[in-house]
């Protein structure tokens, strides 16, 4: 899951996304909120936790201005003030929820877990695909009754290709989705994971499902593939 943290406080956004990382999201960070604007626009993020008081452009009208060019992404505000009416005016903007500083960090991760599980209730709970079934609210994996231990990073791998069945994913748009903008799109990283996740999909079962197309991508499918 990717997260765009847009917070001007240099030592607040690399504690959060420290330990946002540690617990297997990849987290951008912007530090006003024209870039942070920008980049919400462009990136494809899961989440934005967003800070109220930010130069250039503050949290309110950057909230205001991302829904109305009709972004949906949930959006999780952070603030200083204690004032009520500040918080109803974020609310009114446009954010999913709101959280006054200093906060725990698992709070924060409580939050998080909240709003993408609420974000992802309105699709589907559950995702089947050729016999695999991922359950998104609790991180489950089952193959014909088996269950399949995944790392945060693993179930975020094989929900992108569950939610693409029969679909070539390069391995830009995984990358997109997975990590934050500091990737390095030449390491073996991808290759990496595809392999170790094949090994707890695909190993001792009749069918494939994780294919590699040469040249192109990856591709999840129960059809034969070029490997």
């Amino acid at each position: 899951m990717r997260i765009l943290l847009i917070e001007d406080d240099t030592k607040v956004a690399a504690a959060v996304s420290k330990n946002l990382r540690s617990a297997g999201y990849a987290v951008d960070i912007a530090y006003d909120g024209i870039t942070g604007e920008e980049l919400a626009k462009t990136n494809d993020n899961d989440l934005i936790i967003l800070d109220v008081l930010l130069p250039r452009q503050d949290g309110w009208t950057t909230c205001a201005n991302l829904r109305k060019q009709n972004i949906t992404t949930p959006i999780l505000m952070l603030t200083a003030l204690e004032d009520v009416g500040d918080k109803i005016r974020g609310l009114d903007t446009g954010a999913d929820d709101y959280l006054a500083k200093p906060f725990h960090t698992g709070e924060l991760v409580a939050r998080i877990r909240s709003l993408v599980r609420r974000s992802t209730e309105v699709r589907a709970a559950t995702t089947e695909q050729f016999g695999l079934r991922l359950e998104l609210n609790t991180h489950k994996a089952v193959r014909e009754g088996r269950e399949i231990p995944l790392t945060a990073k693993e179930f975020a791998l094989l929900e992108l290709f569950m939610l693409n069945p029969n679909t070539i994913l390069t391995r830009s748009r995984i990358s997109e989705h997975l990590w934050d903008m500091n990737f390095e799109p030449r390491s073996n990283v991808i290759e990496s994971f595809i392999k170790f996740l094949r090994r707890k999909v695909d190993k001792g079962f009749d069918r494939q499902l994780i294919h590699t197309v040469r040249g192109a991508g990856y591709i999840f499918s129960d059809r034969d593939a070029e490997h």
